[in-house]
């Protein structure tokens, strides 16, 4: 049986979002940014001393991945999914900054879950081991801030057709087995 999957351009209205159920199939196309531990640890010492930071976050769709140099007339290495869950520290003021979602591997607190679901921010999976395959469809990637943190930086990837799963929609609904609806 083949699954429908969705085609979704980023960023999302509060109408597209409301429509994404947990377990569905897409594909994002437009803009995502890459942030792992250290920027997210960055971005919040920022936030908490008030400084400027250096993009905006607002409706920003988040990639916990930290891409790999590019090859042979690719735009990007390899670029893999991290595990959510060391992010979940730093998803209280993401969600203050308006983040519109993340994209990560594996589960997540249920405080996350409760921040996403109250503030209206997806969670999507990605799926370990398609690093390669998810350089495909990146067309283009340029480093946007911290660049002293190498792959740990935060780099802008205009993507197309990435293929993802909605992990937790904004009903409390998750797409992991063990978990109950919030």
């Amino acid at each position: 049986m083949e699954l429908p999957i969705k085609e979704i351009h980023l960023p999302l209205d509060l109408n597209e979002i409301k429509q994404l159920k947990a377990r569905d199939f897409v594909y994002l196309t437009g803009t995502i940014y890459t942030a792992r531990d250290a920027a997210h640890q960055r971005l919040v010492e920022m936030i908490q001393n008030k400084e400027e930071l250096p993009i905006s976050l607002e409706n920003m769709y988040i990639y916990y991945a930290g891409p790999t140099p590019s090859k042979d007339n690719i735009h990007a290495g390899s670029i893999g999914p991290t595990t959510a869950y060391r992010m979940d520290a730093y998803m209280k003021e993401m969600a203050n900054m308006h983040i519109g979602g993340t994209i990560g591997k594996g589960k997540r607190a249920d405080i996350v879950r409760n921040i996403a679901q109250k503030n209206h921010i997806l969670y999507f999976v990605a799926i370990g081991g398609l690093g390669a395959k998810y350089s495909l469809c990146v067309k283009s990637m340029k480093c946007v801030a911290f660049p002293d943190l190498g792959p740990e930086a935060i780099y802008q990837l205009e993507v197309e057709r990435f293929p993802v799963i909605v992990g937790y929609d904004i009903y409390g609904n998750s797409c992991f087995p063990d978990d109950e609806k919030l």
